[in-house]
């Protein structure tokens, strides 16, 4: 058992604080895109600068407005200017996810490409946004687990409103930021491997299908280990992040039952 007190500020410029998070959120973006216009380029496909920042967005609006939907719709619809202020409730993955499909499709379409193609291309690069922005989450003390007496357990003062709460009265917790960084690497292992040994023979909507069963499978199963952020956990069994994760672990099962009769039929 520990206790994560590191601040999350990496420094302060003018009263103005650049966060880790930021930092790792900024090299996500970087990183990742270059991943995929590797990918792209293998494929045959035009490099285009304009990719990166269509991505870009498509992850911030996305993954924002995802937040907003499905986590806290109540409130903004209460205030409204509180929607873009991203100091206050974060970003959720699944609208990232749905955001960056349709940032995807156009980019198929301009390319005249099969769509699963370049989603398949896009897959190790949301395994490079799913390690980092995790770490960021870690850093910034936030999506804490449920309380546990394992001995991987975490105390995080800094998730307390209360900053000087005595640190025997924190709970240990499940660092499920962790859990979920993991999950993301072990994903971009596979990936990386399933790439290197089929290379573009591999069958269309393989990788998309790996990725939605591994990584979304995988969140199911720890969000039993995390905090509720938006149902009541009188009210439901299941968090909102496993009800919207359950419809992409399907799109994958049958993804994956498309590509493996392609697989077999060559």
């Amino acid at each position: 058992m520990g206790v994560w007190d590191v601040s999350p500020v990496l420094i302060t410029i003018n009263n103005h604080e650049i966060r880790v998070y930021s930092l790792l959120f900024a090299l996500m973006l970087i990183i990742a895109y270059y991943v995929f216009r590797w990918q792209m380029t293998l494929g045959g496909y035009r490099d285009n600068i304009i990719d990166f920042f269509l991505l870009s967005f498509a992850v911030i609006i996305g993954a924002r407005l995802g937040q907003v939907l499905f986590y806290e719709p109540s409130y903004y619809l209460s205030h409204p200017g509180e929607i873009f202020n991203l100091r206050h409730g974060g970003l959720a993955s699944h609208g990232a996810t749905v955001a960056l499909f349709f940032a995807l499709w156009w980019i198929a379409r301009r390319e005249s490409a099969k769509l699963l193609d370049v989603l398949d291309r896009f897959t190790i690069s949301v395994t490079i946004a799913i390690v980092f922005v995790r770490l960021g989450n870690f850093f910034n003390s936030e999506i804490v687990g449920r309380v546990t007496e394992m001995p991987w357990g975490v105390k995080f003062p800094l998730a307390y409103i209360d900053k000087h709460l005595p640190l025997e009265q924190i709970p240990y917790r499940h660092a499920v930021q962790l859990y979920e960084a993991m999950i993301g690497l072990c994903m971009m292992i596979t990936l990386l491997m399933i790439n290197h040994r089929y290379g573009e023979k591999r069958p269309p909507g393989l990788m998309v299908a790996l990725l939605f069963i591994g990584y979304f499978g995988g969140r199911f199963f720890i969000e039993f280990f995390k905090e509720y952020q938006t149902l009541d956990a009188n009210d439901s069994f299941l968090t909102m992040g496993q009800y919207l994760s359950i419809p992409l672990v399907m799109i994958g099962l049958l993804l994956m039952l498309r590509s493996t009769k392609a697989f077999k039929g060559r």
